[in-house]
């Protein structure tokens, strides 16, 4: 049967010294996006996903987003090589997370870089953003580990935000959301739906038609609402002040053997 584990990692109090790029920076209330996280971790708990809390890692300001550190496909962990290099450091406990639980590791090495938050899957197919952390070493490689267990991996370029899911996520049907502005090129996905808010591009799929959306998309959550849809709102303010939004929060697991 599907697992249905997440991995998240407790805000450390550097949190308001995390990386900014293409935002304006504001300083996060560090005991509010605490308390944020907390009713994040509430929400996946209450739609029945076990919840696997990875070692913290205070020193590392940029640590609560562990997306960034995995990608996960079927039963096998590819541990990266954050494009920014103050953000290697949160790997090793992620590491001996996915290990605990059974995955096959394999890792990103040397030229090649790749967080996280550029990696969409839907189905099968594996979207890879190319852009200012994750570089064409960093793709080739994550190809060569999920092609064989047949991942087809395909390349997108990614200049106008942070990361692939920072412009695009996908609904269950597999259609892809995105705020225009932020998508370099929407016809290279099969289906792309245009939402009206920034964030609203970020979802969560917690299993049975359920969204997980952030609180400042009020406007989408109505579209997909009215769309057939479950959305499930939570506050990530304090995240959103440093490029983060729902996904980059948790690593879902959805395909471990179980």
């Amino acid at each position: 049967m599907p697992s249905k584990k997440a991995l998240v990692r407790r805000p450390g109090p550097r949190l308001a010294e995390g990386l900014v790029t293409h935002i304006e920076r504001e300083q996060p209330d560090v005991d509010l996006a605490v308390e944020q996280w907390e009713a994040y971790v509430a929400a996946l708990r209450a739609h029945d996903w076990e919840t696997v809390e990875v070692e913290p890692a205070d020193d590392c300001p940029d640590a609560v987003f562990v997306e960034d550190t995995v990608v996960v496909y079927r039963n096998v962990a590819v541990i990266t090589r954050p494009g920014a290099e103050a953000r290697r450091e949160e790997t090793a406990g992620v590491e001996e997370a996915v290990a605990r639980l059974g995955c096959s590791v394999n890792w990103i090495w040397e030229p090649g870089t790749l967080d996280g938050g550029d990696v969409l899957k839907i189905d099968d197919t594996v979207y890879v953003g190319r852009g200012g952390r994750t570089n064409a070493a960093g793709v080739q490689q994550l190809r060569a580990a999920l092609e064989p267990l047949g991942a087809r991996v395909v390349t997108v370029p990614v200049s106008k935000v942070l990361h692939l899911k920072s412009a695009v996520t996908a609904l269950p049907d597999g259609t892809v959301l995105g705020h225009i502005p932020n998508v370099d090129q929407p016809s290279l996905f099969p289906r792309f739906l245009p939402v009206p808010e920034e964030s609203g591009s970020h979802v969560v799929l917690l299993g049975g038609g359920r969204l997980l959306m952030a609180a400042s998309a009020p406007k989408t959550a109505e579209l997909l609402t009215d769309l057939g849809h479950e959305v499930v709102v939570v506050d990530i303010s304090e995240f959103e002040k440093l490029e983060g939004c729902v996904t980059c929060l948790s690593v879902r697991l959805r395909d471990l053997y179980v």
